[in-house]
């Protein structure tokens, strides 16, 4: 086995060339020259989510797209998403990761500003968190078992946390979702979906209570503080080029998690019994009208899936071979 520290010379190749192509442009890889990484390199999986990135502390920037957001502010808050991406992308680079898939999943995508990526041929990006591959339409293309680790960036806490900033798991109308009788967010529904190809979760970059649930719930995980609520649509915390200088000294320990393979996927025992409490009866009517769904209350519906990668899919149809 090939020390951690020694690289390929077709990894040094690519670090030189990398070297000299700079910050200038994006550079999102088409899917056909997408190579599959070599052995002894090691390929890693950003998903980026916003409310917990560098500098934003308000609703307004959290979620721009609302109505009455002044301009200016949506600006702002792209420009810093953007540099909150190409940050951690450089330290994972610095680190020795050779392929990196970036993927914004904030609001399903659209949010950085793709000229003013970092380009770097090691990268590839995902504007959006549902693409196609292989032909067919699915959530995170890329995630599959060549990828040794997973990156959640940019994260919130799940529904009803205290003293968090935006907490909610994945719609707002769901107020609780639980696997297998454990309550997750977003960060263990995402943990639990690279769960099928045995990838772990190795860092969670977000606000204290962000970072708090990912380290209880996933031992050994590595995390990045950036800020802390003071109410649920407001926080404080580092000015962003602190931020990103915390964020991106926690990236080796990350990618040292990866390499060490130390850290155990999220495969709760299939199959998974999945529940959601909605926020009105009218909501959980309509879930349990569907095929294996069973209503257990009021708000409360369940279901049985037989996959890990089919942690949401039976409920919004998110996951692999989704329809067109």
């Amino acid at each position: 086995m090939r020390p951690s520290n020694s690289y390929s010379r077709r990894t040094l190749i690519r670090r030189v060339t990398a070297s000299a192509i700079g910050l200038a442009g994006s550079c999102a890889i088409p899917s056909d020259v997408w190579a599959a990484p070599q052995p002894g390199e090691l390929k890693i999986f950003v998903h980026w989510d916003m409310e917990g990135a560098s500098g934003i502390f308000t609703r307004e920037q959290a979620w721009y797209w609302e109505q009455g957001v002044r301009e200016n502010v949506a600006s702002d808050a792209r420009q810093l998403f953007t540099s909150d991406v190409n940050s951690l992308s450089a330290a994972a680079l610095e680190a020795g990761v050779s392929d990196l898939i970036v993927c914004d999943t904030h609001h399903g995508g659209g949010n950085l500003i793709q000229e003013n990526l970092l380009s770097d041929h090691r990268i590839k990006y995902l504007y959006r968190s549902v693409g196609l591959e292989d032909g067919k339409r699915r959530w995170m293309p890329g995630l599959d078992r060549s990828v040794a680790g997973l990156m959640l960036p940019g994260h919130h806490a799940k529904a009803g946390t205290d003293r968090s900033f935006m907490p909610h798991a994945w719609s707002r109308e769901w107020l609780d979702f639980k696997i297998n009788g454990q309550s997750v967010g977003e960060i263990g529904i995402e943990t639990c979906y690279a769960g099928h190809w045995d990838i772990p979760l190795i860092f969670v970059q977000g606000d204290e209570a962000a970072c708090k649930e990912a380290e209880e719930q996933f031992p050994g995980v590595v995390t990045a503080v950036v800020k802390r609520a003071t109410s649920p649509e407001l926080a404080t915390g580092l000015e962003p080029a602190a931020a990103r200088r915390e964020t991106a000294s926690k990236i080796a320990q990350a990618i040292e998690k990866a390499r060490s393979k130390k850290l155990r996927p999220f495969k709760p025992t299939l199959p998974m019994t999945i529940e959601v409490r909605m926020r009105t009866m009218d909501g959980a009517s309509k879930i349990a009208s569907r095929p294996g769904v069973m209503r257990l209350d009021d708000h409360t519906v369940e279901a049985r899936v037989g996959r890990q990668c089919d942690v949401v899919k039976w409920i919004n149809g998110t996951g692999l071979d989704m329809q067109a």
